[in-house]
C-alpha cells in the first residue's frame, strides 16, 4: 500500500491526546474562574441593594456564599467601605490549582464590586 501525502498513522492520535490534556487542565482552571465570577456577581448584587442592608448582613451573606462555593480560606473575609454616595465590597484570596507531575499553580483573585447608594 502506498502512503498518500499528508497521511500518518499517529497523526490523529497525537492531536486527540493534546486536546484531551488541554481539556483536563482547562476544567480545573475553568472551575476556579467560574466560582470567582459567581462570587463577584453576588458582591455586585449585594452592593446594588446595600441601602436596605447593614454591613454585618452583607458580610454574613457573602461569607456563607464563599463557604457554599467552597472558596479557599480568606475569601470569606469581605471588606466593605461605605461613603455617603458609594459602597465598595471586596475580598482577596488565592486558589491553588493542581497540575500534572505534582506541580501547583496559585492564582490570586480580587473580586470587587461598587455601587452608588
Amino acid at each position: 500500500m502506498v502512503n498518500r501525502r499528508g497521511e500518518s498513522r499517529l497523526g490523529c492520535l497525537i492531536v486527540l491526546l493534546i486536546v484531551a490534556v488541554g481539556a483536563y487542565l482547562a476544567v480545573d482552571f475553568g472551575e476556579a474562574y467560574f466560582r470567582y465570577y459567581q462570587f463577584k456577581d453576588a458582591m455586585g448584587q449585594e452592593a446594588r441593594f446595600a441601602t436596605t442592608k447593614t454591613d454585618v448582613q452583607i458580610t454574613e451573606r457573602l461569607s456563607a456564599l464563599a463557604d457554599s462555593l467552597e472558596l479557599p480560606p480568606g475569601a470569606e473575609l469581605v471588606n466593605i467601605q461605605r461613603s455617603p454616595t458609594v459602597i465598595t465590597i471586596s475580598s482577596d484570596y488565592d486558589e491553588t490549582i493542581k497540575l500534572p507531575f505534582k506541580k501547583e499553580r496559585v492564582i490570586h483573585f480580587h473580586p470587587m464590586a461598587a455601587s452608588r447608594l
